[in-house]
């Protein structure tokens, strides 16, 4: 890298911090409005730097000064409270619950039984604590329970989350050198605005996550299927929905992976199979109040063809049943697709997004595992999803999500321009396949 653009590198890292300071400033203030606004400034200059650092070579003076600024900003964010976000203290307080021994899938917060967990910094801050048992899957309870045996603090299980990331990056500069890719292209992670916030400050067990999908990533490389179904499993265990990944690391005729993600799924749910369905805690409950169900207003692109199309009487089951057969040809597709060296992350890549352009997601952090795609392959697309999903605080939901215009209009600027470069990004890909078809 010459000297300018490292010159130019620095100052958009010292930029970052300098906004990463406004932005405390504005949550202390409580001042919602002017954090997005900062936040979203912050995107626009981490934007400029992942130009600079996309073939920025792999010198240890920038991969230095890249670590060093993604670390200050985290370390500066993990001291605040959190503000964006309540859902930490739900993982305190469900760490508390399995130490004492107790299903923590059995008892919502204020049942009488756990009366004797109860404190005053933890328990009255819990949301949804009146009338949802935990929603979080097993392998995420044993995080929780880890963390809060050395400290049940907030502030301990967000240096966790800060911790996953760091074993992450770590994991991911390994797998670009693998790839063959320029080692400064980790600032794509490092320096993005979205975990910095959501990890370092809400503590959001979605860090996690991006560890396990970046360790399958590297395991299916280094170590073969059964590691890689393994760290699938894992992301599995911790939320759902990294399930959509499956397809993309199948190899016809080699059920390796599938079986071992399908047994470890198994053994990790055996222990709370007490409650039976309650295995699954507050998730019917979950996309009710995020408008997952009944009428459907939690989808975007559901509400938005109900908006210019006379679709009243249409159940949202026409949606659900479109988006699944999307997911299933693409998934299809996938499968079908001869294995080529970068095959995998692609087609992870592409489920992904796809999978979480039609859930539409009301939090921004339900984004942040996305960022893991754009560091190993171009992706203007998720660039500009994870990096605008700051706008979808403007319109928080509450106990139960309101359709509007003014949710209709900030959803269409994130999602609108996002279809947009999306569609650009697989003609890209598509003409970059048949020129290379045609060289070889």
């Amino acid at each position: 890298m010459t000297s300018g653009r490292s010159l130019a590198l620095a100052a958009a890292g010292g930029l970052l911090l300098i906004l990463t300071a406004i932005g405390l400033h504005l949550q202390r203030a409580d001042r919602l409005d002017g954090f997005v606004a900062v936040a979203l400034a912050q995107g626009a200059v981490y934007l400029g730097a992942a130009g600079i650092a996309w073939n920025g070579g792999s010198g240890r003076r920038v991969l230095a000064l890249i670590l060093v600024v993604g670390g200050v900003m985290r370390v500066a964010i993990l001291g605040a409270p959190p503000y964006l976000s309540t859902d930490v203290y739900r993982y305190v307080w469900d760490g508390r619950v399995a130490a004492a021994g107790i299903n923590p899938y059995r008892y919502i917060p204020t049942d009488p039984h756990l009366a004797a967990l109860r404190d005053r910094d933890i328990f009255p801050r819990i949301n949804r604590n009146t009338y949802a048992p935990t929603i979080y899957p097993p392998l995420a309870q044993a995080l929780f329970l880890a963390v809060t045996r050395v400290s049940q603090s907030v502030t301990a299980m967000k240096a966790a989350m800060v911790a996953c990331e760091a074993i992450a990056v770590a994991i991911l500069i390994r797998l670009l050198a693998l790839e063959g890719l320029p080692r400064a292209r980790i600032l794509l992670y490092a320096w993005h605005p979205l975990p910095a916030w959501e990890f370092a400050g809400s503590g959001h067990i979605d860090a996690a996550i991006v560890l396990f999908v970046v360790l399958t990533l590297w395991s299916r490389r280094r170590f073969g299927e059964a590691p890689a179904g393994l760290a699938l499993a894992a992301a599995f265990l911790v939320k759902l929905y990294p399930a959509v990944l499956l397809p993309a690391f199948l190899r016809r005729r080699d059920w390796r992976l599938p079986a071992i993600f399908a047994a470890a799924v198994a053994l990790a749910y055996l222990p709370f199979l007490g409650v039976g369905w309650g295995v699954f805690g507050f998730l019917p409950g979950y996309a009710a109040e995020e408008g997952f169900t009944d009428s459907g207003a939690g989808f975007y692109w559901w509400s938005l063809a109900r908006a210019v199309l006379p679709l009243g009487a249409v159940p949202v089951l026409a949606y659900l049943a479109a988006a699944a057969a999307l997911l299933g040809a693409l998934a299809v597709r996938v499968v079908a697709t001869p294995n080529s060296r970068d095959h995998d992350i692609a087609a992870a890549a592409l489920l992904a997004a796809a999978f979480i352009a039609l859930v539409s997601p009301h939090y921004p952090w339900y984004f942040a595992w996305l960022i893991i795609f754009p560091c190993l392959l171009p992706s203007s697309s998720l660039l500009w999803l994870t990096t605008a999903s700051f706008l979808l605080y403007l319109v928080p939901v509450g106990a139960h999500l309101v359709r509007d215009n003014h949710r209709l209009l900030v959803e269409s600027a994130v999602y609108g321009p996002f279809a947009v470069l999306a569609a650009i990004d697989l003609w890209r890909r598509r003409q970059a396949s048949i020129a290379a078809v045609g060289s070889s």
